[in-house]
């Protein structure tokens, strides 16, 4: 009982200073998130004074970024992208595809294994949806309403992307544990259930629209059910597989609806997610890591960033084309998942992964601060005129 209640007053105690972190992190211009990784490293085993429970935060860390994901799918409406926004739907994929081809190949060239490089290449080209949105609903922000929708419906087309790359990836990568016959049955037996599901939870959900508790207890349920699912049977991490669930229901009526009765619960452990990250970094590692922590953020510059204005420019987006890269600068939520999927297989070492968590809390930072400096006096691209009237979605 009383190690029960020494757990709960734990917990409480690290969300209230992730509040006061995250409070005073905004109060100097920066993301809440930065506040919630620090917290994190001050609780963590690796650093001096208090340490907390890193196996409960874990844990409830775990759901928080399954719930996550499992919204980011619900809020993604392809046929709205596809209508609107057309021309992402090959810029996106492109982007993904040259910037995984270009940071893997240099971290090859820098002593990773193929599979560690294909892998961490995929996290560098990766952005982060949470604080892309934060940015463009900023009350700092400097951009305007299109480059604000430009900026989502990339964010959100490099999530749509990453699922295939990710899930073909991560079954070659794994393949050698899993005979062909296996590895066809797990396809299956997932596609299946996120068919069904898309099939069913949209109609129970609407037979539950006037009982708040039971669509709130359904709707998570399902989002950890298929995470589950994904990770018994396909190998995939429990938050991709959430994000798979996510879009399943997306088109349907009750999706926004889900989403926003998700979005008290899931806020509160996506902040203890990121507080698990903080706890992670060890700085011991990470001095021995700083070599690869440079290689990742110039790669973030030139395999993503880069590469984002370029394309940005060439279709004539209704955005700020610089600001639209900057904005999306960042190593989010997602990379995270797929570098500790590539530390658990063995595809990379210890050194690796930590400096890929310390690009994650350099990146936010630098992003979420610098896209508001460009947008300063800034003007819009070739199309400008048309981004002005867009409304952000």
């Amino acid at each position: 009982m009383e190690s029960t209640a020494a757990a709960v007053a734990e917990l409480g105690l690290v969300l209230l200073l992730a509040a006061g972190a995250g409070w005073l992190a905004r109060r100097v211009g920066l993301p809440a998130v930065l506040g919630y990784l620090g917290v994190g490293l001050a609780v963590s085993p690796f650093t001096p004074g208090y340490v907390a429970n890193r196996e409960q935060i874990q844990l409830l860390a775990d759901v928080g970024v399954v719930l996550l994901l499992f919204e980011v799918g619900i809020e993604i409406d392809v046929r709205r992208l596809r209508t609107e926004q057309h021309r992402l739907f090959w810029l996106v994929p492109a982007q993904m595809v040259i910037g995984t081809a270009v940071a893997g190949g240099a971290l090859y060239a820098a002593g990773l294994s193929p599979a560690g490089s294909a892998i961490i290449g995929l996290c560098v080209a990766m952005s982060s949806t949470v604080v892309v949105v934060n940015i463009t609903r900023s009350v700092r922000r400097t951009t305007d309403p299109g480059t604000e929708r430009e900026m989502l419906g990339w964010s959100l087309l490099q999530d749509v992307t990453l699922v295939v790359m990710a899930t073909v990836l991560l079954a070659i990568v794994g393949a050698g544990t899993r005979s062909p016959g296996d590895l066809a049955l797990g396809v299956i037996v997932f596609a299946a259930v996120v068919v069904a599901v898309s099939w069913a939870l949209p109609r129970v959900l609407a037979a539950l629209r006037t009982q708040h508790d039971l669509f709130l207890i359904v709707s998570v349920a399902i989002g950890l059910a298929i995470a589950g699912v994904g990770a018994a049977v396909l190998h995939l991490p429990l938050a991709l597989a959430a994000f798979i669930a996510g879009l399943a229901i997306t088109e349907s009526d009750e999706a926004t609806e889900a989403r926003q009765r998700l979005l008290p619960f899931r806020d509160l452990l996506a902040v203890l997610f990121f507080v698990a990250i903080g706890t992670l970094i060890n700085p011991v590692v990470l001095g021995r890591s700083l070599g690869w922590l440079g290689l990742l953020l110039a790669l973030v510059i030139v395999a993503k960033s880069l590469v984002v204005y370029i394309l940005a420019r060439a279709a004539r987006l209704p955005a700020r084309p610089l600001q639209l890269a900057v904005g999306l600068s960042q190593v989010g939520e997602f990379s995270f998942v797929l570098a500790a999927a590539a530390r658990s297989l063995g595809v990379i070492g210890e050194d690796v992964y930590v400096a890929v968590l310390a690009a994650v809390a350099v990146t936010i930072g630098v992003s979420a601060v610098g896209v508001r400096l460009v947008g300063r006096g800034a003007t819009a691209g070739p199309a400008g005129s048309a981004g002005g009237s867009a409304v952000a979605p």
